[in-house]
């Protein structure tokens, strides 16, 4: 393909890939009679800014709290699952022990059960622990994932072994190794992991619903079911929410997304 053809191609898949955001501004500040009439304007008669006051002073909806809670949930569920995960890739993938293989199997066959066969167990556990409608209950339960700790194994496996051997010539031992060495020559693997871990856990809806049942507990995937309900839908405030909602993850992704690729391209260097 020319690069003139390339362009136009690729200004053509830009412009679809940016009509959903318009779409999304454009609803936001508009008003439910604009947004469900007949005749389709291209931007609104008259900007409704009060939109966003309203979003924030919504009584029913703590919306910004739920924003609060969802920045926490996900930046802990990030950095617990990076920490929890690469520790087992690592030791899958570096120390010697007998059932190594046994534990890795295992955890491939974690991948096979489905989520909804460990809800019900995961949910009775938190509940006897007391940590409904805590942070606790929505960050610990997830903090292990059988496909992170896969991709790290994965990685480690293709890591440069004369790095670590050159450590413990110097009198590392695993975990120095590990965090001295692995750690800080892995930061792209690293960031590729956090970004899907942290949109993941952004977007998490389902167990946060369960557990969260406090409006003060809300994550924003929560919050913004709540503009739904049998007898109204709040077709502008949806559209706001939603706007705000994606924000944080365009700021990750924008800052991240030149270690996306890599990172996940990396996984795949030795099996």
């Amino acid at each position: 393909m020319s690069s003139t053809g390339l362009y136009i191609a690729t200004g053509i898949a830009g412009f679809f890939f940016l009509v959903p955001f318009y779409l999304l501004v454009r609803n936001a500040l508009s008003t439910d009679a604009e947004i469900t009439g007949e005749n389709w304007k291209f931007f609104p008669t008259d900007i409704q800014w009060g939109n966003v006051k309203e979003l924030f002073t919504d009584g029913t909806v703590p919306f910004g709290q739920s924003l609060w809670n969802s920045a926490v949930v996900a930046t802990l569920h990030t950095a617990g699952v990076l920490l929890v995960c690469s520790l087992a890739g690592y030791g899958l993938a570096r120390i010697p022990y007998r059932h190594a293989n046994k534990v890795f199997y295992a955890v491939l066959g974690t991948l096979m059960v489905p989520t909804a066969v460990t809800f019900v167990p995961s949910f009775v556990l938190v509940s006897s622990l007391g940590w409904v409608d805590t942070y606790r209950g929505l960050i610990v339960p997830g903090l292990f994932s059988g496909f992170t700790c896969f991709l790290f194994r994965q990685y480690f496996l293709g890591f440069p072994k004369e790095l670590e051997e050159a450590a413990r010539v110097d009198g590392l031992g695993y975990w120095g190794a590990y965090w001295r060495i692995v750690v800080p020559n892995s930061l792209n693997f690293f960031a590729a992991m956090a970004t899907i871990t942290f949109i993941n856990g952004w977007n998490s809806f389902l167990w946060p619903l369960v557990i969260g049942q406090d409006p003060g507990s809300w994550t924003v995937q929560v919050a913004l079911s709540n503009y739904m309900t049998n007898q109204t839908v709040v077709f502008h405030l949806i559209f706001m929410a939603t706007a705000f909602s994606i924000l944080p993850l365009v700021f990750v992704f924008l800052f991240l997304q030149r270690w996306l690729v890599q990172g996940i391209a990396q996984t795949g260097i030795k099996g």
